[in-house]
């Protein structure tokens, strides 16, 4: 075979080989492309099911669907006010509850622990986030519901109660159901998931950063103040967000505890959320216009999850322009 026969030929080969490997890394794309646009798919086929079966719904209520609070099925009245707010709020209070619980948690692993009982405790926290939550939803009926009726709510009524302009939101019978009981359950169920992922972000804080802070004589708190969460902060609220998407979507532990009457109340008494809504009736909707009615609450539930996660997506954009200025 002469020299420019054997060249030609390894020429050949690199370039099928060449051609190969560009089909091959095409084929890889779109696989992951495909995987990637599967989830927004599945999320807009969810969201246009709730709205085409919502639309009768939203056709014969209009705006007072959501802005008026009486829910009837055996007069087919369906107005959603309550459960959108019982779903709010609910949220807002596990937050409320569960961000600096979850900040003092991923502060004493990461900070303050002494090294033999960090791994111990992380281990037991990735634990509890995989607790089932209908598992949360019997612990708070059958514990957390008399404790907090016997013993807290009375105080609650008697004397945050008495408070001019927010009083009327602390009054009502002490039976130990209601929206702080329902949030107080969702703040322990999403505590473990803000936990960690603050922890992780925390461990990502390089070492020299916090020592060269210590060697200036800093205390602990200077150093997470000025140097750990300057640093983190915008993934910390990513992680806050994350666990209020958890919170906003969650449905048995809920309807265990938050009492399950559609109306407005103060958070002592029971109310209602969407997805406890959607999961006390759902099997029993026979009408076609109770059924449009649940449709039309998932649908928003959809809205409601995702302009609370947008706003936090614009949050963290924001944060980040601030800080390449």
């Amino acid at each position: 075979m002469s020299e420019a026969t054997a060249l030609a030929e390894r020429l050949r080969i690199v370039e099928a080989r060449a051609s190969s490997d560009n089909f091959k890394d095409k084929l890889f794309h779109w696989i992951l492309a495909a995987a990637g646009f599967f989830v927004l798919f599945s999320l807009l086929g969810a969201m246009y099911v709730m709205y085409v079966g919502g639309q009768e719904t939203f056709a014969k209520e209009g705006w007072k669907f959501i802005t008026t609070d009486f829910w009837d099925p055996a007069n087919n009245v369906f107005h959603g006010l309550s459960p959108i707010i019982g779903t709010i709020v609910s949220s807002l209070i596990a937050l409320l509850f569960a961000v600096p619980i979850s900040f003092g948690i991923a502060l004493f692993l990461t900070e303050v622990a002494p090294p033999w009982i960090r791994s111990p405790i992380a281990i037991a926290i990735e634990l509890l986030a995989g607790i089932p939550s209908i598992i949360y939803g019997m612990w708070g009926l059958f514990v957390l519901v008399p404790l907090l009726g016997e013993n807290v709510y009375p105080w609650i009524n008697d004397n945050l109660g008495q408070l001019p302009l927010i009083g009327q939101y602390f009054q009502g019978v002490p039976i130990g159901v209601g929206l702080l009981t329902a949030g107080t359950v969702l703040a322990i169920m999403i505590i473990p998931f803000i936990a960690s992922v603050m922890r992780e972000v925390f461990l990502t804080v390089p070492t020299r950063l916090k020592e060269s802070a210590y060697a200036l004589g800093s205390t602990t708190w200077e150093v997470v103040w000025d140097v750990v969460l300057p640093y983190t902060k915008s993934a910390v609220i990513g992680g806050v967000f994350l666990g209020l998407g958890r919170a906003l979507g969650e449905t048995m532990a809920v309807t265990f505890v938050i009492g399950n009457a559609n109306r407005l109340a103060s958070l002592l008494e029971p109310s209602t959320s969407i997805s406890a809504t959607i999961a006390n009736e759902f099997s029993e909707a026979f009408a076609d216009e109770h059924r449009a009615a649940l449709l039309g609450l998932g649908f928003l539930l959809f809205i409601v999850s995702f302009c609370v996660l947008s706003v936090a997506k614009l949050f963290l954009l924001s944060l980040k322009h601030r800080e390449g200025k």
